[in-house]
């Protein structure tokens, strides 16, 4: 199929911002939907199979729309991460998270499915490879989930395994001791809320960063809740923590079960949760992929790298 689409009214800046140094946000756009893409001036020729023309289109008119800048590698990686994958149903309106970010939404279809089990269920799954958002977006709709109320404090935690029985020979209190293994919460809620409103949520009582041992014996009403790093939980530590959940709260689980950092011979927490809890009433999975990573376009081909190799390793 040949599909022409033109920009108006014509914008040189823009479409420079657009095309990038010598075209070369046009050859991503190519590589990445295995299309064919010439111009001359405003006017665009894309050849290729009609779906992925059609999104390479939408992809260029989304890029034009914010190249009033220079369009950066991020916004351009996040743009072709929604458009390598399948469209949503038909009559799915978007999820519109409200954090600093207006116009934040999921990238891929599995990060909307994500956040449609987290609107949907009190207990969700988030399982897959670094770099697929399942720690940021679930940070985003606990922070939604406290600005329209739905919640009344938000609970993050991390089991800090690295840390073992050698905790007492770090340097510093317990807050600096723990504070390396919870630094990728404190990140996402900088970039989500800001710092002087994380400051004063923390000086509140209405957020709280803490490590796993901390949650046993607590009860957490109203609460949004959110396990990172499941997969370095036990399965005593990981039913420890589902038994935390209260009335009017919600819980998601994330974790990546190809990096385990348990000791060897040890059951992980996440991987047992998912064969017991699969058919259990409120609780939701979501598995994602390489084709949901959206950091660098390297990191995607290392994680598929990593996965050809396990997948070869039992006819070696």
């Amino acid at each position: 199929m040949i599909l022409r689409h033109e920009f108006t009214p014509q914008d040189n800046r823009r479409l420079a911002h657009l095309c990038g140094e010598t075209d070369r946000h046009l050859r991503a756009i190519e590589a990445a939907l295995d299309v064919r893409i010439t111009r001359r001036q405003a006017a665009f020729r894309i050849e290729g199979a009609k779906p992925r023309a059609e999104r390479a289109r939408d992809v260029l008119q989304q890029l034009y729309e914010k190249a009033s800048q220079p369009v950066e590698a991020e916004s351009l990686e996040l743009a072709l991460a929604g458009a390598r994958g399948p469209s949503a149903p038909a009559g799915d309106s978007p999820i519109v998270l409200h954090t600093r970010r207006a116009d934040l939404i999921g990238r891929t279809p599995n990060q909307v499915q994500y956040l449609r089990h987290i609107l949907d269920h009190d207990l969700t799954f988030g399982i897959g490879p670094a770099g697929t958002g399942k720690t940021f977006l679930a940070v985003a709709c606990a922070v939604d989930a406290l600005e329209r109320s739905a919640a009344q404090r938000i609970v993050l935690t991390r089991p800090a395994v690295e840390a073992g029985e050698r905790l007492g020979f770090l340097p510093g209190d317990l807050a600096q001791k723990v504070d390396p293994y919870l630094r990728p919460l404190y990140d996402a809620l900088y970039d989500l809320m800001g710092l002087e409103r994380v400051t004063k949520a923390f000086e509140r009582g209405t957020l709280e960063i803490a490590p796993l041992a901390f949650m046993r014996g607590r009860t957490l009403n109203h609460a949004f809740v959110i396990l990172d790093e499941a997969q370095n939980t036990t399965p005593e530590q990981m039913k420890m923590f589902l038994t935390r959940v209260g009335f009017g709260t919600k819980a998601v689980v994330n974790g990546d079960t190809s990096q385990v950092d348990l000791p060897r011979g040890s059951t992980s927490g996440l991987i047992d949760a998912e064969q017991v809890l699969r058919q259990v009433n409120g609780v939701a999975f979501t598995r994602f992929t390489s084709a949901d990573v959206v950091r660098h376009p390297l990191v995607g081909r290392i994680v598929e790298a990593y996965d050809a190799q396990r997948r070869d390793a039992p006819s070696r």
